[in-house]
Order: C-alpha cells, then structure tokens, then sequence
C-alpha cells in the first residue's frame, strides 16, 4: 500500500499539478480576453442574439430558439430543448466578445442540424460518461485497498472513457468556432478586420480551456495507470 502512497505524491507532482496551471492558465486567459473585447463594442450595432440568428440562417436552421440567462460565461446551446441560451453579457449586447460567443453556440446548433459525425459520437459516449464517473473511482479505491486487480482494470477502463469524452469534445469545440468565425465573415457580422480578429481572439481564448481539459484527463489517465503498475511491482 505504502507503494500507491509514494507513487500518488509523485505522480501527482509530475502529472497533475503541470496539468492543473495549464488548465489555470487557460481559465485566466479566457477571462481576461473576454473581458477585453467586452469593452469594444461593434461599430455595426451588432449584438449577440442578432448574430446567433444570422448564424443558423445562413446555415438553413430555423426552428432554435434563442433566450437569455442569467450570469457570465454561462451561454450553451441545450440541444434537448434545441435552445441557445446566452448570458447578460451576450445576448443583447453589441460586443466583439458578444458576437463571437454567440455565434459559437449556434455553430453547436448548426452541427446538430447536420448531425456533424464527432457531435454524433460523443452524445453516445455520454451515457458511458456519467455512468463511469460516478463508479470509476468507487471500483479504483476498492480495487487498490483490496489489492483486487480486476476492480482496478475496470476503474481504468470506465475512466478512459472520460478521456475519450474529452478527446471527442475538442474537434466538436474547434468546429464550431470554425463554423462562427467564417459566417461573421461572410456575412459581414462584424465590418472590420480588426474586430473580426477580436472574435478569433476570444474564440480561441475558449478553446484553449478544451485543450486544458484533454491535458488534464490525460495526465490523471497516465497517473492512474503508473500508480496500479508501480504498485504491482513492489
């Protein structure tokens, strides 16, 4: 046992604690950028329900519904609902930041509409998910204080699927940042270089949180299976 001990102190400092400042990082550079381009407002009258509306029209998608609520950094599309919902600070606001945030989560819409294949995917790893989360660990400590290796293995096995999840979620993430970016393009969402480049800023800014995320599932992945293996050597 003394073996999982001094191996979690280890680990942990090689693994997870790199993983969580990346992940720290990520969450501070989203903020502040964000807030940045919250500060410059489109010259254009532009606003963030008016620029999710242009996004799924121009990709023939018409029947979401768009609604506010409430707090930052809280905007989603909810697809059981088929329902983008945007924060204070988006919906009716005439932001770059507004803009590019909204425009995202209708890009989401938008890949549902189209069943985009890795949207697809991970809407079936879903169920796995959550299953998984709540039992991983539950058969991880069993498996360790009982030295019962096959409880460890399926500890493993359902957390890997969590890292799949987040392997998965980021071409979904990246997409609809592409799918934003080109419509506040072609549609003239935005009338200047430069605040079509604020867009990319804070839409980059966020999908910089989705490689945290895969950074982070992968080092506590790698860290678990280096504690089950050091502590079968020993």
């Amino acid at each position: 046992m003394y073996g999982y001990y001094y191996g979690f102190d280890i680990y942990y400092l090689l693994l997870i604690l790199p993983a969580f400042i990346i992940s720290l990082i990520a969450q501070i550079k989203v903020k502040s950028t964000f807030s940045r381009y919250s500060a410059l407002h489109t010259s254009n009258g532009m606003t963030g329900a008016r620029a999710a509306e242009q996004v799924l029209a121009s990709h023939g998608v018409y029947n979401v519904r768009i609604e506010r609520v409430s707090g930052q950094l809280t905007d989603h599309y909810d697809p059981k609902a088929n329902v983008i919902r945007l924060s204070d600070s988006v919906y009716d606001a005439a932001t770059v930041a507004a803009v590019g945030v909204a425009a995202h989560e209708a890009g989401h819409a938008v890949q549902y509409a189209q069943k985009y294949t890795p949207i697809v995917i991970r809407n079936k790893l879903v169920p796995i998910v959550n299953f998984g989360s709540s039992f991983s660990w539950i058969a991880l400590m069993l498996g360790l204080v009982m030295s019962f290796d096959i409880l460890v293995y399926v500890g493993i096995g359902l957390f890997s699927f969590a890292t799949l999840f987040q392997l998965v979620t980021l071409p979904v993430e990246l997409n609809a940042s592409k799918r934003a970016m080109q419509t506040i393009k072609d549609q003239y969402l935005l009338p200047d270089d430069s605040q079509v480049k604020g867009a990319r800023q804070v839409l980059t800014a966020a999908a910089m949180t989705y490689v945290a995320a895969v950074v982070m599932s992968i080092a506590q992945l790698i860290r678990l299976i280096a504690i089950f293996s050091r502590g079968r050597r020993r």
